[in-house]
């Protein structure tokens, strides 16, 4: 009996947490509107049968994504030499969720990406290096994200965009005998609790985007890596049928808790494109919803100058003129100084981080504002110390950078 106590106290623990995100509620808008810019709420790198490493159906996919309430869907299915996977996933509007057909794909010199949108040609990527890979999607439009950063050991450059955080990293690295003690004392009563008590920052990660970004503009995101292929049955058989068990990472679940949030301007209809388009651009931010609905956020940069010598707004490395405000993704000249202001949709610690590097904290403020007068690349992450200990080393959101240069 004395051998249970552990177990009891952290579900006990994880109830309490469960408790917390409760009474924090869904403060964000459903839709928010910005400077221009309407928000949309999806989440990334996901995988169905077609890839073979997951046993998702699109039936499952759809349902989950749908009572979700997601606006998006990132397909990344793995790559097939007999068959087309970006063609035979979901692609367009089901339900009210859009499916956007991405693949992830590999080249002879160990790069790993996610080629959005996928291409028929994805086998024969493996055969190429990266900067001939590289150089042929961006010919055709399509952008690749580099995931599994720690993989990339022969100086690739030139890729669109990092993957700054993978849900399926995070758990690779729990303590196996704690997890399986969640899994036997508090999965199934506190799902998504018990997945937000494993959030953590990975250091790693971020320390190689911030070094590639302080160089180059660069996409920042996180992936889910969902695959619904976890799970321990008693009865199952081969028609996909399965009894007294319990499934780990149904689709359901895990797109509760990191998604992408994406800023379109205003009157663009969501589509395949718009979505890749904002991506390019950096118009998004990372929001750990499982902690607290973050649509709403908000990271944006102002000129200290007078309104004629507003510096220049740029957007995916291309100049559309003057505007006086900039938001994630955008560079700005310097000039006479730049104002960087944050808003929260409910009470966080904000960090500004310049190249990486912390430069100011905001406590428990839903707004926050500083004046810079140096270049670099500022990003945001913003935290909810409120939920317990371990939540100060958990973002709960994170921001693309503004490049002030």
């Amino acid at each position: 009996m004395a051998v249970q106590v552990p177990f009891v106290y952290r579900r006990h623990q994880i109830g309490q947490l469960g408790n917390k995100i409760s009474l924090a509620g869904k403060v964000g808008p459903d839709r928010a509107t910005f400077a221009g810019y309407t928000e949309y709420k999806g989440v990334m790198h996901v995988h169905t049968f077609l890839g073979g490493h997951s046993t998702g159906t699109f039936d499952e996919l759809i349902t989950a994504a749908n009572a979700n309430d997601l606006d998006f869907v990132v397909m990344t299915e793995h790559y097939d030499p007999a068959y087309n996977t970006s063609a035979l996933t979901l692609n367009g509007t089901f339900g009210k969720t859009l499916f956007v057909n991405g693949q992830e794909v590999d080249t002879n010199d160990g790069g790993r990406f996610l080629l959005l949108p996928g291409s028929p040609e994805s086998p024969s990527f493996a055969k190429l290096d990266s900067k001939t890979f590289l150089d042929k999607i961006h010919s055709e439009g399509r952008i690749a994200i580099n995931n599994y950063p720690d993989r990339n050991r022969s100086g690739i450059a030139g890729f669109d965009g990092m993957e700054a955080y993978s849900l399926h990293i995070n758990f690779k690295q729990a303590n196996i005998f704690t997890a399986v003690g969640d899994i036997l004392w508090s999965l199934r009563s506190y799902p998504e609790a018990t997945i937000a008590s494993y959030l953590r920052r990975n250091d790693d990660y971020l320390a190689r985007y911030d070094k590639v970004a302080s160089e180059h503009r660069l996409l920042l995101t996180a992936g889910a890596d969902a695959h619904s292929n976890k799970g321990y049955y008693l009865i199952a058989d081969d028609e996909g049928n399965k009894h007294f068990g319990i499934k780990l990472d149904p689709y359901e679940t895990v797109f509760r808790i990191v998604r992408m949030h994406v800023l379109l301007e205003s009157g663009t209809p969501l589509s395949r494109e718009s979505v890749i388009e904002a991506l390019r651009g950096g118009h998004a931010f990372v929001g750990f919803d499982v902690l607290g609905e973050s649509a709403g956020f908000r990271f944006w940069a102002e000129s200290l100058s007078d309104a004629d010598d507003q510096p220049t707004h740029t957007s995916g490395g291309t100049d559309i003129g003057s505007v006086p405000r900039r938001i994630m993704g955008d560079g700005v000249v310097l000039g006479g100084g730049i104002k960087l202001s944050v808003a929260v949709p409910t009470p966080a610690r904000i960090v500004l981080l310049k190249n990486g590097v912390k430069v100011a904290e905001e406590p428990e403020s839903r707004e926050f504002s500083l004046n810079v007068s140096e270049t670099g690349t500022y990003r945001i992450e913003a935290y909810l110390d409120r939920l317990g200990e371990t939540f100060n080393k958990a973002p709960w959101i994170m921001s693309n950078p503004i490049y002030v240069r």
